[in-house]
C-alpha cells in the first residue's frame, strides 16, 4: 500500500511538471508570433553631369535626393491597420546657380479596416492622411519671396468608407462618401495672399488692413483612391496610385487629382533604378510665375513632376 501511494504521488508530480513544461513552451511559441509587420527603407539618389571644354556647351550639375519609407502593419483575421511615413528631400546645384530644391515631402498615412469574416475582401475603413514640406519653396530664380513654407500648405484628410483589397492581384480600392479635407496655411503672409484656397485678407480703399487672411479652409466631400502594384517582368515593378476628391459644398464635380506612377528596376539588394511621374491638379492652387521681375498669380494649372534616377537603398 505504501508503495502504491508513493508511486501515485510520483506519477502525479511527474504529470504536473510535464504539463507546466509544455505550458511554458507553448507560451513562448505564442509570444514569438507577432501580428505586426515592419518595413524600414532609406534611399539616396544621385545624378551628375560634368563638362570640360565641351564644344557644344552645357552646365555642370549634380543632384541628390534623400528619401525614407517606413511602415508598420497590424493584421489578423478580420482587422488590418497600416501606418506609413514617407519622407523626401532633393536638391540640385549647377555652375553659377544657387542651390535649388527639387523635391520636398513629409507624408503620414494611416488606414484602419475591419471586415465581418475572412471570406470577404471588403473592409469597413477609416483613413487619415497628412501632407506638408520641410523647407520654403520658391519660384526660381526669385528667392526673395517664398511661395510655400512648412505647414503652408499642409493638407489633412480624414474620412470613413469602404475598402476592397485583393492580395492576389495586388490592388486596393477605397471609396469614401464622407471625407473632410483641411487646408492649413500657417504663414500669415501667404494666408493674406489667399494662397492655396484660403480666404485672403481684406483691405479698404486706402490699402488699410480690415481683416487678416484665414489660415485654414475646411471642405467636406467624396474621396476615391486606389493602388495597384504589379511585377510586369522579372525584377521590374510598376506601381500606380490615384486619388480623386470632390467637395460637396464648393463646385461639386470639380475634381482634385493626385496620380503617382513609378517603375522600379531592381539590380540587387542595395541598388535600384526608378522612373516616376507625379501629376497634380487642384483648383485651389493658383500657379505663380515671374514676369518682368514681378511675381504674378495665374489660374490653376496641371502640375507635373518627372523623376529618373539610380537608388542606393538600405533596408532594415
Amino acid at each position: 500500500m505504501k508503495f502504491t501511494l508513493k508511486t501515485f504521488a510520483f506519477s502525479v508530480l511527474f504529470i504536473f511538471q510535464n504539463t507546466i513544461s509544455q505550458s511554458q513552451i507553448q507560451t513562448k511559441l505564442q509570444d514569438s508570433i507577432s501580428n505586426w509587420e515592419k518595413k524600414n527603407a532609406v534611399g539616396f539618389d544621385i545624378s551628375q553631369i560634368a563638362f570640360m571644354n565641351w564644344s557644344a556647351g552645357g552646365n555642370t550639375s549634380i543632384s541628390g535626393l534623400l528619401k525614407g519609407d517606413f511602415s508598420r502593419k497590424y493584421s489578423n483575421q478580420n482587422i488590418k491597420w497600416l501606418n506609413e511615413l514617407i519622407l523626401r528631400y532633393g536638391v540640385n546645384k549647377q555652375d553659377g546657380v544657387e542651390l535649388r530644391k527639387t523635391d520636398d515631402a513629409f507624408q503620414l498615412n494611416s488606414t484602419f479596416g475591419y471586415r465581418k469574416d475572412t471570406v470577404s475582401n471588403w473592409y469597413h475603413s477609416a483613413k487619415f492622411n497628412f501632407n506638408t514640406q520641410f523647407t520654403n519653396g520658391y519660384s526660381y530664380p526669385n528667392t526673395d519671396k517664398a511661395i510655400s513654407k512648412p505647414f503652408a500648405p499642409a493638407y489633412l484628410f480624414l474620412g470613413i468608407g469602404a475598402e476592397y483589397v485583393n492580395k492576389e492581384k495586388k490592388y486596393s480600392l477605397y471609396l469614401s462618401p464622407l471625407t473632410q479635407k483641411t487646408t492649413m496655411v500657417l504663414d500669415q503672409t501667404l494666408a493674406d495672399q489667399g494662397s492655396f484656397g484660403v480666404d485672403k485678407a481684406t483691405y479698404d480703399a486706402n490699402g488699410n488692413l480690415i481683416s487678416k487672411g484665414k489660415k485654414s479652409k475646411n471642405e467636406l466631400g467624396a474621396l476615391v483612391s486606389g493602388i495597384h502594384k504589379n511585377e510586369v517582368y522579372k525584377n521590374i515593378t510598376l506601381e500606380n496610385k490615384l486619388s480623386l476628391y470632390s467637395d460637396y459644398i464648393n463646385n461639386f464635380g470639380n475634381i482634385d487629382v493626385d496620380w503617382q506612377m513609378s517603375v522600379d528596376l531592381t539590380v540587387n539588394e542595395y541598388v535600384r533604378a526608378n522612373i516616376g511621374s507625379h501629376l497634380l491638379y487642384d483648383d485651389d492652387i493658383k500657379a505663380k510665375e515671374e514676369i518682368d521681375g514681378k511675381q504674378v498669380t495665374l489660374g490653376p494649372k496641371v502640375q507635373l513632376k518627372q523623376l529618373l534616377g539610380v537608388d542606393l537603398v538600405y533596408l532594415f
